[in-house]
């Protein structure tokens, strides 16, 4: 249901909402259904419990436009068999807003920002780049606003829309840098024309400066050589073992994988979170603290894993007996007795053995000269 309320509602959905013993929504849905005693409004904080006690009876739920695109829909259907409920959606936010603006969907970022951290927005803010997003409420608007103008991103602008789809729509135009518009009301949705780059490459090997770090780090242009031997595709998890700073894990949920970041120890676990909050990827990227010897995996199987330190036989022979088969594994060492690990392991697994011998240039006197990093030998293999 959106702000046109009954009018808006096809014939099946009028039909399910007249025979339903009870209605569950929000405040402003209800008043709109006009369902009178047999409206339930949601519990705060939000919880599907009382909808699950029904069950089996005629239960209607209103949720704005689609309920399956940022709605309320996955959270409900998880717990039902499919015979047990039927969806009837309205447009989505999304599409009212694109229709509104000329905006072709197929090339518009479409973003849900209820609960969700702004930074999520960094990787868009490119010049020309078009973004729709949802907010909490009125006071969110201006809060983005004013976290485009920190990013650096101030001249974009904000086409504001409030209530769209009824009869109190509302939309109104404003940079981000001089944003003063008053009485925003929910629902409210943000669409952004940007203007400039701001947003960092997605290319692998961030400069080292973008994470933080006590200095065990896996340095940009290796890093970028892991990540290709890695091979990210879209949805992927990984595995991150004894990650460090999670610099390999960032990099590889910023090309549209899962993370998993193991880690050890506490100051190294704090720099990962740090990492997290940076890149905006709380909602792909996980901080595991604790063991990393093969004691506590992850439920969810890795389609890679990555170890960039603290290899072991006891920690490889582990992970074997716990990965399925067709699992990309890379593995990192600079010791000596690393290098001598991954070679007996090549041996018996095969894979690809990889020496890595990287040099920067750097001041000599009055002259410069080459600066040799550390070797690095790199296994990649899969299981």
């Amino acid at each position: 249901m959106n702000e046109d309320g009954l009018d808006g509602l096809s014939t099946p959905a009028r039909a399910a909402l007249a025979r339903a013993a009870v209605v569950f929504g929000g405040p402003r849905h209800l008043e709109l259904a006009d369902v009178g005693a047999r409206g339930q409004a949601w519990p705060v904080p939000f919880s599907i419990a009382g909808v699950m006690a029904r069950r089996g009876e005629a239960v209607v739920i209103l949720a704005s436009g689609d309920p399956f695109w940022y709605g309320a829909g996955g959270s409900v259907v998880a717990h039902l068999a499919r015979g047990e409920w039927v969806s009837h959606p309205a447009p989505s936010t999304f599409s009212l807003a694109a229709n509104g603006l000329g905006w072709p969907l197929e090339s518009t970022v479409c973003l849900g920002l209820h609960a969700a951290e702004f930074d999520g927005v960094a990787p868009h803010l490119t010049r020309g780049a078009r973004v729709i997003c949802l907010v909490r409420d009125g006071a969110a608007v201006g809060e983005l606003a004013a976290w485009l103008c920190a990013q650096g991103a101030g001249l974009t602008r904000l086409h504001v829309m409030e209530r769209l789809g009824g009869p109190r729509a509302r939309v109104r135009d404003v940079l981000a840098q001089a944003y003063d518009l008053p009485n925003v009301c929910a629902p409210v949705a943000v669409a952004l024309e940007v203007c400039g780059t701001v947003a960092r490459a997605v290319t692998p090997g961030l400069p080292d400066t973008a994470f933080a770090h006590d200095g065990q780090i896996t340095k940009q242009a290796m890093r970028a050589l892991t990540i290709c031997a890695l091979g990210p595709r879209r949805g992927e998890l990984l595995w991150d073992i004894g990650a460090g700073s999670g610099s390999i894990s960032v990099e590889w949920c910023l090309q549209a994988g899962r993370a998993v970041a193991m880690e050890g120890k506490p100051a190294r676990a704090a720099n990962i979170a740090e990492n997290i909050a940076r890149f905006g990827l709380a909602q792909r990227m996980v901080l595991q603290v604790g063991r990393v010897d093969g004691s506590a995996w992850p439920e969810a199987d890795p389609n890679a894993v990555f170890i960039g330190g603290g290899a072991t036989d006891e920690v490889l022979s582990a992970l074997w007996a716990q990965l399925p088969a067709g699992v990309r594994v890379v593995i990192n060492g600079v010791t000596l007795e690393t290098e001598v690990l991954l070679a007996q392991w090549q041996a018996r697994k095969g894979g690809t053995l990889l020496r890595v011998e990287l040099a920067q240039a750097a001041a000599l006197g009055t002259m410069r000269g080459w600066t040799p990093a550390r070797p690095v030998v790199q296994w990649s293999v899969t299981t």
